[in-house]
């Protein structure tokens, strides 16, 4: 199984979670690919596109770029590497400021202090290039593209599965993570190794942002997954339990339990 393709890595993928949406991956480009949607087109909230991306079949490929940001969260401008994160964005994280936005305030960190920090924790984020393309491994033929990281999006169960395949073959137990930020920084920015100051070749699950939760399935998970760590775990999957012991992994019988 040498030389997996983006395509065969996201079929893996699939089979390994058993998912019913699509896997994506994300990558730079100087160029915007033929049949590209931007994203604005969809929607301002670039987590939002993406959920979307996977779960219909309506598009296969969306962009961003450095050029073209009218019309965009400007937190997502900013996790995508394209722009700074605003000065006043510390007030909205935590408990506002009649300075900025009439007060609205999101309560998501306890203060503006502990939000800057927790801002400048991440350090710089560098956009993947002119361009980032988010697209459907199934619909890549083009083995030239230099993919950053795999996003999926499945239930709790699904979500685990793909978490204990991570697991099969490294020695460090710890490369997992639930990252604090936007959603789009836990589907993108995390995994591909955008954020100067994130872990590297570190799975995410998300979102962790709860500002997501009235279109975000309340069932679901995402898992942003680095290529190396994907490329690995779509070669370790028929060695693994999820082929091995597949009653394991997926129960035909479960035990229910009454409240």
């Amino acid at each position: 199984m040498v030389g997996l393709t983006i395509k065969e890595i996201g079929t893996k993928l699939t089979q390994a979670g058993m998912l019913k949406t699509s896997v994506l991956c994300v990558y730079g480009s100087d160029t915007i690919p033929v049949d590209a949607t931007p994203m604005r087109k969809i929607n301002r909230c670039l987590a939002k596109v993406i959920f979307t991306l996977s779960a219909q079949k309506i598009i296969n490929k969306v962009y961003i770029g450095e050029e073209e940001l009218k019309g965009y969260c400007p937190g997502g401008q900013a996790w995508f590497g394209y722009k700074s994160f605003m000065p006043m964005l510390k007030y909205f994280l935590s408990t506002g400021s009649e300075d900025f936005r009439g007060g609205a305030a999101e309560f998501l960190i306890a203060n503006p202090d502990l939000a800057e920090k927790q801002l400048k924790s991440i350090g710089k984020i560098t956009s993947l290039g002119r361009y980032t393309i988010i697209q459907k491994c199934d619909e890549i033929d083009d083995q030239n593209l230099e993919a950053k990281a795999f996003i999926c999006f499945g239930v709790s169960e699904q979500i685990r599965n793909l978490c204990s395949l991570a697991h099969f073959r490294p020695e460090n137990a710890v490369n997992i993570q639930n990252l604090w930020g936007a959603s789009c920084a836990s589907f993108i920015t995390y995994p591909a190794g955008m954020a100067e100051n994130s872990p590297k070749n570190s799975i995410i699950i998300g979102p962790s942002d709860p500002t997501g939760n009235y279109w975000f399935p309340r069932n679901y998970l995402s898992i942003g997954i680095p290529f190396e760590i994907a490329k690995r775990m779509a070669r370790d999957l028929d060695q693994s339990f999820i082929t091995k012991r597949s009653e394991v992994a997926y129960p035909v019988n479960r035990t229910s339990f009454k409240s």
